[in-house]
């Protein structure tokens, strides 16, 4: 199978009065259709950014996005509604994303009323059809959204972003808001749509066990930056970049005859703003040198393994 998404050389900035905000910075990577990419990161790395600019919810700065072999980049007005209902999102927040105002039945059916492809019956029938296939019973159709749990808000997001039968849809944390016991039954109903709409994720989390769990390829970013992608299990197993390690070790482990070392990082955070060329975990690293101000690029160490860091053939353990 082909790339369904293609990214390359993606940028967002964000002007304000001391410069621009790189929020995204040279970003390129291939997604293949049916396959699910895992993005991570701390906070403010752009992880959603990056997301959002892919959907054109923002619209890039420089760069180019394909989608099923074609550029959409700049689409027109009609090219974006045709667009829309191809890629769709998963927010965060299942509360904020639903209009209050709205029945679970009327939010779910509203993006096939814009749609106006359906009549009102067939309407009616086929969200009661998507209810049914996220796992939201029929006698919730009339509820409000303050009227249910965080896990079944979160169920009616998932069946809005499929009321359009998308191919690709952008997952933005859309497990952090939930209790440990939901996150499991949402992120295997997912699995489950995947696998039965041969869907396409990409799958913004700061969880790094969530992401292992669901995960084929993972890329890691920093202050805006990829600075690591590999296949799930490889990532894992052998992480070469200095931030991915310390991210990694992060990761608490159940047994405590077993645990691991954490990594701490001292230093400066680089500012994102005007940020200067070279390595931006470059104050965090023990490793740095001077190499390392020099503009970084992302090389491939292994087979689908790439890292950005000039010193990460001496940093394999």
């Amino acid at each position: 199978m082909g790339a369904l998404l293609e990214v390359k050389n993606l940028k967002k900035y964000f002007s304000n009065p001391t410069g621009q905000l790189h929020a995204v910075d040279n970003i390129t990577f291939s997604l293949d259709e049916g396959k699910t990419l895992g993005v991570v990161g701390e906070s403010g790395c752009g992880k959603t950014t990056l997301g959002r600019t892919v959907l054109h919810l923002t619209e890039p700065t420089e760069g180019s996005i394909f989608f099923n072999g074609k550029d959409i980049t700049d689409p027109n007005k009609r090219e974006l509604k045709r667009i829309r209902e191809d890629m769709q999102i998963i927010f965060q927040d299942p509360y904020s994303s639903l209009n209050p105002r709205l029945s679970v039945s009327e939010a779910i059916m509203e993006p096939m009323l814009l749609q106006k492809k359906l009549k009102r019956k067939e309407l009616m029938v086929e969200t009661r059809k998507i209810m049914d296939t996220v796992g939201l019973a029929e006698r919730f159709e009339n509820s409000y959204p303050h009227e249910l749990d965080g896990g079944r808000r979160q169920r009616i997001g998932i069946a809005r972003a499929l009321a359009l039968q998308p191919k690709f849809i952008v997952c933005d944390e859309p497990v952090s808001a939930l209790d440990v016991s939901i996150q499991a039954q949402i992120i295997n109903l997912m699995l489950d749509l995947q696998e039965e709409r041969h869907l396409t994720y990409m799958f913004v989390t700061h969880d790094l066990s969530v992401v292992k769990y669901i995960s084929d390829d993972i890329m890691v970013m920093y202050l805006g930056e990829m600075v690591e992608k590999a296949p799930s299990d490889e990532l894992f197993a052998n992480p070469l970049h200095p931030y991915t390690k310390a991210l990694l070790s992060s990761i608490p482990v159940p047994d405590i005859h077993n645990q691991t070392e954490r990594i701490i990082m001292h230093g400066e955070l680089t500012s994102p703003i005007n940020p200067k060329p070279g390595c931006r975990f470059m104050p965090r690293c023990k490793y740095a040198s001077e190499e390392c101000g020099n503009p970084q690029t992302l090389c491939e160490h292994s087979q689908g393994h790439f890292v950005a860091c000039n010193k990460f053939q001496s940093l394999i353990s």
